[in-house]
């Protein structure tokens, strides 16, 4: 069977790497403050990881006492969780459709991933859609998303792609980013993340950006000493909310609840 676009590129692609990489510590770390904040995991929740990727999440959560089911579209990554995260359980799946997971039984289910890769505001709320149909009443569902403004700022005037993208119609009159699977990667704006929670039913009960301003400033923070990278990411993490800061951030997560 061919392989798709998305498929081809993670089955090379080193998603531990990122994770452990400085930037990316500081997503992890600010992300699970979150998640941690919001779970009682002496009740062993029921957790979904929807888009698992090579099972990070999956097994801090399950070190941590969650009931793990991870689904991941890529082979390759589907092998990874199986070996590091012997108490999940694991499928190979679409986000678009998560027939194998049964209504209402997750408490807490996560999108980390899933968004970045889809192109339509229709495919988006599908997505969104049956995440919302495998969680409990009352159960939370954590949505990430790739900004817009981080991928104009760095792509197209930092690396010096601007015309190209302007040629190619990748940039719209008003910058807003308008790729295609071609491009492997989507960029939403608050404006369309806003839309999508309110299309969905869903409740928000808060929106953060994991990363802040950590990706214009990897070559500085790869140069901090341990004691102040772990001051940095007390920064982050504080700054998290602040409305004024959340559209210029690389990523949002949107935490919702399933009312």
């Amino acid at each position: 069977m061919k392989l798709t676009k998305i498929e081809q590129y993670y089955n090379k692609f080193n998603e531990d790497k990122r994770l452990l990489s400085r930037h990316g510590q500081v997503e992890f770390f600010v992300t699970m403050t979150y998640i941690e904040s919001l779970t009682d995991f002496t009740s062993r929740p029921k957790i979904a990881d929807i888009g698992a990727g090579s099972g990070r999440y999956s097994e801090k959560l399950s070190s941590l006492g969650g009931d793990v089911t991870a689904v991941e579209l890529v082979k390759k990554n589907v092998r990874m969780i199986e070996e590091r995260c012997k108490d999940c359980k694991v499928f190979q799946g679409n986000a678009l459709n998560l027939k194998m997971l049964k209504d209402s039984s997750f408490d807490i289910t996560l999108l980390f991933g899933p968004m970045y890769h889809l192109f339509s505001f229709e495919d988006k709320l599908k997505t969104l859609d049956e995440a919302k149909r495998i969680t409990k009443q009352n159960g939370l569902i954590f949505v990430a998303y790739c900004m817009n403004d981080y991928s104009i700022i760095t792509f197209a005037f930092k690396e010096g792609n601007l015309q190209k993208v302007l040629a190619e119609g990748k940039l719209t009159s008003d910058f807003k980013t308008n790729t295609t699977e071609d491009d492997l990667y989507s960029y939403d704006t608050l404006e369309t993340i806003n839309a999508l929670q309110n299309a969905s039913g869903l409740a928000r009960l808060k929106i953060f950006s994991p990363d802040g301003p950590t990706d214009y400033l990897r070559p500085w923070i790869n140069k901090m000493s341990e004691e102040d990278f772990s001051i940095y990411l007390k920064y982050v993490e504080s700054i998290a909310e602040r409305g004024d800061l959340l559209g210029a951030g690389s990523h949002i997560v949107d935490i919702l609840r399933k009312e």
